[in-house]
């Protein structure tokens, strides 16, 4: 058995890092997984990480996402994710809009602490992984052994501003996965 310190995970951005973002996905309809994603996922459950969305949802406190499609949205993703084998083991969210201030919301690590907790896992051992400033600020605060930018949804942008906050930047999370494997080899 593994003890909760030995855990490790990956700690992952949703909209624009693992499914697309038309925008606020606000039905299970909307969700759309990314290329490449059911592997990249299924490979790093193999290699034995814990795989955690933290992700800032301003869409419920704007009441444009209504508080109970989240859960469905997820088990949209979770059922896209089976065909890979894969599913999510925990969900750590910010439904506030920006200017409430909360503790939880990107960049602030709480939702990376919180999931972490939750979940029994080691930070110095885990990694983030997104496509905004907020996701890799949120891993170096929280103290991850590394941060990943990936170049889908933002990151092309946030690459031509803010490249040197990431430790490693990747086509797709594909490439980052494969980065993530290679670290802890």
């Amino acid at each position: 058995m593994t003890s909760a310190a030995s855990l490790k995970a990956v700690f992952l951005d949703r909209d624009g890092t693992l499914n697309e973002d038309p925008g606020y996905i606000n039905h299970p309809s909307l969700m759309k997984l990314l290329p490449g994603v059911g592997e990249a996922l299924a490979s790093l459950k193999a290699a034995g990480f814990e795989l955690i969305v933290v992700s800032n949802q301003s869409g419920v406190g704007r009441g444009i996402i209504p508080p109970q499609e989240l859960p469905k949205i997820h088990a949209r993703m979770d059922e896209l994710l089976s065909h890979w084998g894969v599913q999510m083991d925990f969900y750590s969210l910010c439904t506030h809009r920006p200017e409430e201030g909360c503790p939880c919301r990107k960049p602030s690590p709480k939702l990376l602490i919180d999931g972490a907790r939750e979940r029994g896992v080691d930070l110095m051992r885990s990694y983030m992984v997104g496509d905004k400033v907020v996701d890799l600020e949120a891993g170096r605060a929280a103290g991850v052994r590394g941060v990943a930018l990936v170049r889908t949804g933002h990151g092309k942008e946030t690459e031509a501003s803010s490249a040197t906050l990431a430790d490693f930047i990747g086509a797709d999370l594909r490439a980052v996965a494969s980065w993530i494997l290679s670290q802890e080899t």
